[in-house]
């Protein structure tokens, strides 16, 4: 067992496979659903573009943060690290504890789209074997079988080795982005297009500053992913000091994917009449009338390389973080455990999909109400990361202004990013059953804190 505990996770990570970490944990189901739901009607084409473009730097700034902080850590454990470090243990508990349902909870929304997919491409050819709804959610036996395997074989992929899920994460982001760029290009080479349709550029009826912070208020949590690279800041074969523009890259390719989603969606006639039709899934529709069956072929690629690197992804950083959290003492030790073969942390990984396979049972709009609670956890990541580099870059001998500035600028955006969440009228206000859900969470934590103290 002591053998065991002295073991240490493998450097076996290249830059393409962190980029591809990020890139894949921050491109999920929402960015192919988003345009016909709530971007277009919310921002319009323009709108959405500068909204999503402004939460694209606001994140880079973010990020400039945790990449000095993992060259300070370059370890696993992330911003859970981070605050240990800064602030001490009973902060880093609040921030391992929030950022720990974040990550969790992602890991089963992935895997819970895989039945939206058939929905959307097969003509719901997994609902089968219904039994029961949840919240107006049918429950498909189909459906749960399909999310249950994809839990297991990634998690047994994960457990293999990190060689082996950055691999496969490295496929399936490139496969991600050819796809889009491929469907983006051959989209305005299309007759059916034209630059016309993309009008009105922002909603009637909405001021443009009103529809471009709709869309930044939302901006933040659709960018969740990057700060999976400083999870495995401990796994990385190169220098530390590469994290800030790897980071960087990955969420300018994410802005790129989101806006050309939501630009295709847009032009294949004026937006709001396509729109106005009612179709199921206007994406789906705009790539069909653009390409024919190659544009569905396309987007299915693209759509399923993006819900299964984010549930790759989410295993890494979420089995990460319980791992250095164990390390500290903070968890039971059990979860620290590294496998001696494939020297992965895989208690730590079988615990997540165990919680994600009950996930199915619930329906996709329980799970959502948890997500939805749970972007709280990101955004209090950002906050802890930020203010420790603020208060780590006051001891530095190096004199570093603008960094310290980037730090109280991150600082005050994860903070208004918690406010947007949490404060009655704001553009992203929790709803009532997240508030619910956000209540006992904090419970939970306040109990099992005092119980693990006690036991020292």
């Amino acid at each position: 067992m002591e053998k065991n505990t002295e073991i240490k996770l493998e450097r076996k990570l290249n830059p393409l496979n962190v980029w591809s970490l990020a890139l894949g944990s921050i491109i999920g189901w929402g960015a192919f659903v988003m345009p016909g739901t709530t971007f277009l009607p919310k921002a319009g084409t323009l709108g959405t573009a500068i909204g999503l473009s402004i939460g694209a730097l606001i994140m880079i700034t973010i990020a400039l943060n945790y990449g000095y902080m993992i060259q300070k850590y370059p370890v696993a454990g992330g911003e859970y690290t981070f605050t240990q470090n800064t602030f001490g243990r009973r902060h880093a508990y609040i921030c391992g504890w929030f950022l720990g349902l974040s990550y969790l909870s992602i890991v089963p929304l992935n895997a819970t789209a895989l039945g939206l997919v058939s929905r959307k491409l097969l003509g719901g050819l997994l609902e089968v074997g219904y039994l029961y709804s949840v919240a107006g959610w049918d429950i498909y036996a189909g459906e749960i079988a399909l999310a249950s395997f994809a839990l297991i074989l990634f998690a047994l992929l994960s457990i293999k080795g990190i060689s082996v899920a950055g691999w496969l994460q490295t496929v399936m982001a490139l496969s991600l982005v050819a796809s889009v760029f491929i469907l983006f290009i051959g989209a305005f080479l299309s007759p059916q297009v034209e630059i016309s349709n993309l009008q009105p550029l922002f909603p009637e009826g909405k001021s443009s500053w009103s529809a471009v912070i709709a869309v930044v208020a939302i901006a933040p949590w659709a960018f969740v992913g990057f700060d999976s690279i400083p999870q495995a800041a401990e796994e990385f074969n190169f220098s530390p000091k590469k994290a800030n523009g790897i980071m960087i890259i990955a969420i300018v390719f994410g802005a790129f994917v989101y806006i050309a989603v939501n630009t295709v969606t847009a032009a294949v006639e004026p937006w709001q009449e396509f729109l106005a039709r009612g179709y199921d899934w206007p994406t789906g529709e705009a790539a069909e009338i653009v390409m024919g069956k190659a544009g569905l072929l396309f987007l299915g690629i693209a759509l399923i390389c993006a819900v299964l690197s984010g549930i790759i992804g989410f295993y890494m950083a979420a089995s990460r973080l319980l791992y250095s959290m164990a390390r500290e003492k903070a968890l039971p030790q059990w979860f620290g455990r590294i496998d001696e073969k494939s020297r992965t942390p895989k208690n730590s990984i079988l615990f997540i999909m165990i919680i994600s396979l009950t996930a199915p049972w619930f329906g996709r709009e329980v799970l959502q109400w948890i997500v939805d609670m749970s972007s709280i956890g990101a955004a209090i990541g950002y906050g802890y990361t930020c203010f420790a580099a603020c208060r780590t870059l006051k001891q530095d001998a190096q004199r570093r202004p603008g960094l310290k500035v980037l730090s109280v600028v991150g600082t005050v955006f994860s903070l208004i990013f918690v406010l947007l969440l949490i404060v009655p009228g704001m553009p992203s206000y929790l709803a009532f059953e997240s508030r619910i859900c956000l209540v006992v969470w904090i419970v939970l934590g306040i109990v099992f804190y005092f119980r693990t103290e006690g036991k020292k």
